[in-house]
Parts: C-alpha cells; structure tokens; sequence
C-alpha cells in the first residue's frame, strides 16, 4: 500500500514542537501496516523553501525514510482540465499535480489536512482515497482491531480540583496562555467534563461558562452586543479516531439549549496548529469566525454560534440541534441491541450505563449512520427522523429524534457500502458485508443523520396507540413510515420534551 503524505503532514512530523499530538500515532500505524510512505518532489521543493532551519535539517536527515516519488505521473486529462478551470495559483495547481498521482492510481491514498485539497478530491470523484490525520486512524483502527486494545472512554463531569493541573495534557495550553496554572487552580470548584482512557491518561477537557447579558467585552472587537452567551472557556482534545470532539461538541450544545443561550462562544490562537480540525470541526457545525480578542500575550480569534431557534433544512449542522415541524416526519424502527449502542444518550432505566461505556467511534460522534432495506427512500436533507425501539405493546417506545443530514440510495459496490458507514454505524465490516449481500435485488441504503434530542419521558406502543400514533398492535414501524405535524406534536407533548428545539 503506497500513502502519499502531504506537506503538511511532513512539516507536522519534523517541527522542533509537537503541534499535532497524533502525528507520532500516525506514523506508527504507517510502520505497522508496512505502508509506504512516499512523498513528491513538490514536497521535498516546498520543505527546503521553509522559514524553519530545523525543519528543513530534519526531513534531510529522514529523507532516506521515505519514497521518494522519482517520476511523477503525467497529468491526466481529466485532471488536467479540472486544473485549468479552478487552478488560481502555483498553490493550486501543485495540489492538482499531487491529487493526479492518487487519480493516476500511482498511489493508493493521499494523507493531507488541506481542506482544499480533500474538496478537489471529492469533485475528481476519488475523495474516499484522502483522508486526514484523523480519518485515517479511523480507518485503520476500524479495519485492524487486532492490532491495538481500545481505550475505554467515558465522559464525565467533574471538578477542577480533582484534575492535575501539571498533567502533560496542559502543556499546549501553559505555553499559549501565561499564568494557565494560577488560572486553572482559582476554578478548583468549578465543573468541567473530562474523558480518561482505561489507563488514567486524560484525553479530552472542557469548560463551560454561561454569561448574561450585561457582560462586558472591552478586549473583543468588534464589540459584542448584549446577549446571553456560553462560552467554551477550555476545549481541548486528543484527536484519536474515537470521535470524541463531537461528543464534547455536543455537550456544548446540550447546555447551550438548556441554558437558552442567544450565542456560543471560543477563542483561540490562530497559530496554534493543534486546533486547526477543532476549528474545522466547529465550522462544520455553523461556528464563524467573529473577530478577536486582543491580548497583551496575542491576540486571539473569536468563533461564535447563533444559538436563537432557527432551521436550516439544505444543512442541518448549520442549526443543529434544532428541528422543523414544517418537514417530513417519520417513524423509524431500531432493534435493542443496535439501539443504545448506536444512541447512548437515550438509554433506558433498565439498562445499565456500565454496559455502554463509550469505546466506539459510532457513540460519540453527533453524525451518524442508519441502514435500512425498506421500500420508502425518498427522505431528503433536513427530514424529522424518531427512532421506535421495537419491543412490543409494553416494551417498545419512542426515544429519539434525528435530523436527515444525506441520503445515499446510489451505493455502487459493497466496498463503497462499506466506506460510507464505517465509523459512525453500530455495524463490523462483516456484518455489513451480510448486510449487503443478504437480497441482491433490493440492496440497502444508507441515511445519514444527526442525534439531535432524546425524549425525556418514552412514552410506549401502548399509549401511541391510545394517542391515535400508531394504529394497532400490528402497525408498529418497518421501515421510514411518515406521520403527520399533528401526530408529531402529540409525541412531543406525551414525551415531554423541550418545546425550545422545535422550530415552526
């Protein structure tokens, strides 16, 4: 198998600092696979130009461990002329000569945390063959199990007290911010969620700070006007393929409804690299970039959120976790065994919490994956989704509403299956083969959906019934069966939940 890496991940590797704490998991995955990890002359031409003497001297020094990319492959015509009508800058075009080596089939697949040149890929048609630091170690960690032991991962919400400041977790954070340590210790009473694996190491922090309306802001420009906000006062993660920057995102916006907050907010330094899939990862779901925060030590950037009820159907991230009464509505089935593994946070009182702790990429990631072989497919971006765990009269109940994010009905291959649900779906690989391979002639499709909101209350089958939801006993959900705004509402009222989220 031949990796291509990209620049970025060769100036990551060699800096004199560690700005990507995953870059060393990374390449130990590369050696362990017996991957080739190549590199083109346009990256060994662009790393001697760099500013940084010592990364420059590294990546001679290291060049012998690498393949070295001796010929690179003619363009393609395809490529060619996708270049000359996009290409704005030597930038561009060296991005297009890299990806032609991925579209030339020279090599197998392309590491870069280039935004860009991931969203080239997927217009050229070969965007399943780039991937980012992150996604890769998805990937590998998905299709080799047996080669690593999973982290047992479980979130909590503690104290600051009870965390070691001097833990090395902190050290990025110490060298951004000047007086980190005297900061941390005056919050010693304050809540935070954490996350340790099973050997005590902290991977994940986040502080969270609700503010009024009064707040002043004299050091943010251009000035925020009065509202209530959240501010993410500390949100720092270790990227590990285990999906748990959406699972803190989505406490962000759990409290953020609670709180009924007009906005979220962070600050950040823009030169601190470590952040860049974090401010990635909050542009996917609607954060913009405000303005800044002028600091005697630097100044740092300010993402914000509107957090005032809104819907936004083309892209449901945008207004995440809100959703729309003026869509199509559905009832979907979900068998027990699939359905807290897949939603953790609608777990019932007869279950028990040990039994889920959180080890899988599937449960902590806010986006995720439904398979279905059901006849009705014509669900589109911004549809309601509510997840009926079967069990009969008594046992099955509602327990969950989803936002439609895509559909894929248009599945070319079982591997292509595959690809599409891997890490967000409670399936192995093998049972989605069976998956795949169980009727040829009516092949499954795939909804991807965001986890939105969790019913407080569950009502059963015995009171949708009662409630005029569902018709009788033998009408329970077998596929994506519509129901009506009235009978919607219904749901939300016997279910008790928040009125806040639903937009009208």
């Amino acid at each position: 198998m031949r990796v291509l890496l990209d620049t970025n991940i060769l100036i990551h590797r060699e800096a004199p600092v560690v700005v990507h704490q995953d870059i060393g998991l990374l390449f130990n995955w590369l050696d362990r696979l017996r991957y080739d990890k190549c590199v083109h002359p346009i990256s060994i031409n662009e790393i001697n130009q760099h500013k940084d003497e010592k990364v420059r001297s590294s990546f001679t020094a290291k060049i012998a461990s690498y393949r070295i990319i001796k010929t690179p492959a003619p363009m393609t015509p395809e490529v060619q002329s996708f270049s000359d009508k996009i290409d704005a800058d030597d930038n561009d075009r060296n991005d297009s000569k890299i990806l032609n080596e991925l579209y030339s089939e020279r090599v197998d697949l392309i590491i870069s945390e280039d935004r860009g040149l991931a969203h080239k890929s997927d217009i050229l048609g070969i965007g399943d063959k780039v991937f980012t630091i992150d996604s890769f170690l998805e990937k590998v960690v998905a299709e080799n199990p047996d080669l690593i032991e999973y982290k047992v991962l479980s979130v909590k919400k503690t104290l600051f007290g009870d965390v070691d400041v001097n833990n090395t977790f902190f050290d990025s954070l110490r060298k951004e911010y000047s007086g980190f340590n005297r900061w941390f210790n005056r919050k010693s009473d304050e809540p935070a969620y954490v996350c340790f694996d099973d050997g005590d190491k902290l991977l994940a922090f986040l502080y969270l700070k609700v503010e009024n309306n009064r707040e002043p802001y004299p050091d943010i420009h251009p000035q925020f006007p009065p509202r209530r906000r959240l501010k993410i006062g500390t949100f720092k993660i270790e990227l590990n393929g285990f999906k748990l920057g959406e699972r803190f995102l989505k406490i962000v916006f759990d409290n953020a409804v609670k709180q009924r907050v007009d906005e979220i907010y962070v600050t950040i330094f823009p030169n601190a690299a470590e952040q860049e899939r974090l401010i990635n990862l909050l542009g996917d779901f609607g954060f913009f970039l405000y303005g800044e925060k002028r600091n005697p030590y630097g100044n740092e950037q300010v993402y914000v959120r509107d957090m005032r009820p809104q819907f936004n159907a083309g892209d449901p991230r945008l207004s995440f976790p809100f959703v729309s009464c003026n869509t199509s509505i559905f009832l979907v089935p979900i068998y027990p065994q699939y359905h807290t593994e897949l939603l953790p946070d609608s777990i019932l009182k007869t279950e028990s919490p040990a039994n889920f702790i959180e080890h899988q990429p599937h449960r902590n990631s806010i986006r995720k994956v439904y398979v279905s072989r059901g006849y009705f497919r014509d669900l589109v971006s911004g549809d309601v989704i509510i997840f009926y765990r079967t069990g009969g009269k008594y046992q099955g109940v509602v327990t969950t509403l989803g936002v439609v994010d895509n559909v894929h009905k248009d599945i070319q291959s079982e591997d292509h299956f595959i690809s599409l649900c891997r890490k967000r779906s409670v399936f192995s690989d093998d049972e989605l083969r069976e998956q795949w391979q169980y009727k040829p002639k009516l092949r499954p499709f795939i909804v991807d959906f965001l986890y939105s909101y969790s019913f407080p209350k569950r009502p059963n089958m015995d009171i949708l019934i009662q409630n005029g939801v569902i018709r009788d006993i033998n009408s329970a959900p077998r596929g994506f069966e519509r129901i009506s705004n009235d009978q919607f509402k219904t749901i939300l009222r016997l279910s008790k939940s928040d009125p806040y989220i639903i937009v009208s």
